[in-house]
């Protein structure tokens, strides 16, 4: 049966703030007036940073010349660490300090609690909420990979019914709950169907999904009300240099209408630094050049 599309969030969550003149290279000008209008910003993984919920990442990032950090929510066993009110100050004192934006969080606790069957795992996604809009960040990540996949329409439906009643709390907190994982873009939207609300979404990993499902037509078919954010990387090279055809991803994004942000999830070939500097500046490039034929 085809799935129909919902009536989503009508404005994208990051509005004006994916508006604003991105922290290109001088000399760019052009590409920052097509990135403008993109409406995309490219950031990056506080543990691709090799920096996992250390304050550091804000300061590598921008020698990167990253937009924003997608920072971890940390594991605990009585309560999350981003819930500390003390580290969430530290984390925005670093973030304006180097000027750059928290758009996310990511909660990698539910690789140890499945989000699917562990009894704690729900506590850890309400919890997460607060924190993540104390931050400015509107998106968390919710990770399903190894033994928590869940590649079975049960465990699937399990996700959704676990989900569904704490929906509207995100949704009045303005922050959407983004699956990321290694089913089909038909079986994500199977979910987001069965949760019905704009606070459910998908994060869309590039890397997880090629070699299994066609990412330059899923992207386009997911669209931009069903995207939160997009992951890009491609094993353990640098972007371009890999099998995926990243002018084609470029092209998939902006056809999809998506607006928001690609974070990079890149391996590390030299230096941190550079290898996030030299993908961050080739997606902006391709972004640019993709934005102005368009």
């Amino acid at each position: 049966m085809q799935i129909r599309r919902r009536d989503f969030l009508k404005d994208s969550v990051f509005g004006a703030a994916a508006l604003t003149v991105l922290g290109l290279r001088p000399g760019a000008a052009s590409a920052r007036m097509a990135l403008k209008d993109a409406r995309i910003k490219v950031g990056g993984c506080d543990w691709s940073l090799r920096q996992e919920g250390k304050l550091g990442s804000f300061a590598v990032a921008k020698k990167a010349g990253l937009d924003g950090v997608e920072v971890s929510c940390g594991k605990g066993e009585d309560k999350l660490p981003i819930s500390d009110a003390a580290f969430q100050k530290a984390l925005l004192e670093e973030a304006k300090k180097h000027d750059l934006p928290i758009p996310s969080t990511c909660l990698e606790i539910l690789h140890r609690d499945a989000l699917k069957d562990h009894p704690r795992a729900p506590r850890w996604v309400e919890e997460a909420i607060g924190p993540t809009h104390a931050l400015g960040a509107r998106v968390i990540l919710l990770p399903f990979f190894g033994p928590r996949s869940i590649n079975q329409r049960s465990e699937q439906k399990a996700v959704a019914e676990r989900l569904k009643p704490i929906a509207p709390a995100a949704e009045k907190a303005g922050v959407v709950l983004a699956l990321e994982n290694t089913i089909s873009a038909e079986d994500n939207a199977w979910i987001l169907e069965a949760v019905g609300s704009p606070a459910v979404k998908v994060y869309y990993d590039v890397g997880n999904s090629f070699g299994k499902f066609d990412i330059y037509k899923e992207l386009v078919w997911l669209g931009k009300d069903r995207l939160a954010q997009i992951h890009l990387k491609d094993r353990e090279v640098l972007l371009g240099k890999g099998k995926i055809d990243f002018p084609r991803v470029v092209e998939s994004i902006l056809k999809s209408g998506f607006e928001g942000w690609c974070m990079l999830e890149t391996a590390v070939v030299g230096t941190v630094e550079d290898s996030f500097s030299k993908n961050a500046d080739y997606v902006r490039g391709l972004l640019a050049e993709k934005a102005a034929k368009s």
